[in-house]
């Protein structure tokens, strides 16, 4: 495994990462018995970055990951949680990043997690309604409890990551960000405030902070399995992502097989390079990618057995150039 340091964080974090949202059931893949697998074998292979969320399957992501890692690898590893959004009974969302709101989350997160801290605590996406000062202060309150070790920020517009720094150390950052989304304006149809390549590489680089792009392959379509006409059953989630169904599906689909012929071309499958295109970026520290099962899991991590070329690094960036601008 290859390891990659910060200077915001003291531990050298693994440049691949596990992204858990699958574990929360909301993909045909998921299987609870693999799962356990998978986070078992990632750790045996020196992953340390596990990234979860409350929301993920309603709680069943965190319990599950708190579970497995139940059996002396708590100390092995690095937590990455969020908070910062709330639901009803019927599963209706709302972004909420008052004190009260995250006093209450935090405590249930470590419940579920079986662990006594995260080591790095992300809000998840911003609310409008919250003041910064108010979010920035009960973190600093959690963090002095000894309940969180690091703080980070998901989907924030770097404005107001800017704002945060004034009141709080902000020690990592996670964005949308693959090769077919570079400076995404939108995610599953939420807008993004901010640009990654543009905006949110350059605040990591000169903040020394951890940046964990999450969609690596585009939730699976930078595998180069995908068919032309994929569907997704009516319980996983990327049913509702517009970029992997009706007009847009074609144009990014257009995209993965010219970059699948590149692959070819030095007999790599795609998502060795859609990973490694990721791993030799220097401002991405972990790559938040979600499997379903080990022989995936061991799939991506050939990807750290080999490097992309400059030449080859040229024609993908040939093929890149519409997608840097795109939705």
């Amino acid at each position: 495994m290859i390891y990659k340091q910060v200077k915001r964080i003291d531990k050298k974090i693994s440049a691949m990462g596990i992204g858990c949202w699958l574990f929360g059931g909301d993909w045909d893949s998921y299987e609870e018995k693999e799962s356990m697998k998978v986070i078992h074998a990632a750790v045996d292979a020196g992953i340390n970055l596990f990234d979860v969320a409350p929301v993920y399957g309603w709680h069943q992501a965190e319990t599950l990951l708190g579970r497995s890692l139940n059996n002396g690898s708590r100390e092995k590893v690095i937590i990455a949680s969020k908070g910062g959004i709330a639901w009803n009974d019927r599963h209706e969302i709302k972004f909420d990043l008052s004190r009260e709101n995250l006093l209450r989350e935090i405590d249930e997160s470590l419940t579920r997690l079986q662990t006594d801290y995260i080591d790095i605590y992300q809000m998840h996406w911003p609310d409008p309604t919250t003041p910064i000062e108010e979010t920035a202060e009960v973190l600093k309150e959690i963090k002095a409890a000894g309940k969180i070790r690091h703080i980070g920020l998901s989907n924030f517009a770097q404005k107001d990551v800017k704002t945060f720094m004034q009141y709080v150390e902000v020690d990592a950052q996670q964005g949308l960000y693959n090769m077919l989304e570079r400076n995404a304006a939108s995610y599953h149809g939420l807008p993004l405030e901010y640009r990654t390549e543009k905006e949110m590489l350059k605040t990591v680089r000169v903040e020394g902070q951890a940046f964990l792009p999450y969609s690596p392959l585009l939730q699976g379509l930078l595998t180069g399995t995908f068919a032309e006409n994929e569907k997704f059953s009516a319980r996983d989630v990327r049913k509702d992502n517009p970029k992997l169904s009706g007009p847009l599906y074609k144009t990014y689909y257009q995209g993965m097989l010219e970059l699948k012929k590149i692959a070819n071309e030095i007999g790599k499958p795609l998502n060795e390079l859609a990973i490694n295109w990721l791993r030799q970026k220097p401002e991405v520290t972990s790559i938040i990618g979600g499997v379903s099962s080990v022989a995936q899991l061991e799939k991506n991590l050939k990807a750290f057995d080999w490097d992309i070329s400059e030449e080859i690094m040229g024609k993908i960036a040939e093929v890149l150039v519409p997608f840097e601008e795109m939705d």
